[in-house]
């Protein structure tokens, strides 16, 4: 019987796309209710947040643009809609608490924006798609939560723009392993090259 990677291969899906010139580094939902534990939605991401760390320092040394994405809702959440009413723990994730500041680990630096975002995607009912029209960016490199979440869908809608799109998956995280496992193969299947720290640090010094 014919394996899901023999499928996959000989449909040509997971075909590298390879980088472009013009990268931006977007960093998804590091805010302190999804990485805190003890926060209504949040997990531990350690891992993720250190490798991003490496790849955020890299991306700075060589002013590539650095764009933070976080989530907040009014209190009850009905500026979230029925995402909310799907998943009401997020009605946790208050505009101006705790909960929608980026984690201090990756803290922003002046300049480099934090775009509030209301459902699963950073380019859903936000400006991201035309800052990095305007930035001339033509490759976008994803890290952040959840990969099942927030970072598929990012990454749908990056590719579904014309963004050679790129998820690190060193860099991302998911509360399941073995669901972080299966998006991660679906996503490198379908709608992102997966691409090691090593490898897109290099690529950003290469710049």
């Amino acid at each position: 019987m014919q394996s899901v990677e023999e499928l996959y291969r000989d449909i040509t899906f997971g075909t590298k796309i390879g980088f472009g010139t013009k990268p931006a580094l977007i960093l998804i939902d590091f805010c302190y209710g999804c990485t805190d534990p003890e926060m209504p939605i949040g997990f531990d991401q350690d891992e993720a947040i250190a490798n991003s760390r490496i790849v955020l320092e890299a991306a700075r040394a060589k002013k590539i643009p650095v764009i933070y994405m976080t989530v907040g809702y009014e209190e009850g959440g009905m500026d979230g809609g029925t995402f909310v009413e799907k998943i009401p723990a997020l009605k946790s994730q208050r505009m101006g608490t705790r909960a929608a500041e980026i984690d201090e680990r990756l803290m922003p630096h002046p300049g480099e924006p934090v775009i509030l975002k209301k459902y699963p995607s950073a380019f859903f009912g936000t400006n991201l798609h035309s800052l990095l029209t305007t930035l001339g960016v033509d490759t976008t490199l994803l890290v952040g939560n959840s990969t099942s979440g927030c970072v598929r869908a990012t990454a749908i809608d990056a590719i579904s723009s014309g963004f050679r799109n790129m998820v690190l998956p060193e860099c991302v995280a998911d509360r399941d392993p073995d669901v972080h496992k299966y998006n991660l193969f679906d996503i490198g299947a379908k709608y992102a090259d997966l691409v090691g720290v090593e490898e897109v640090v290099a690529y950003l010094e290469s710049l």
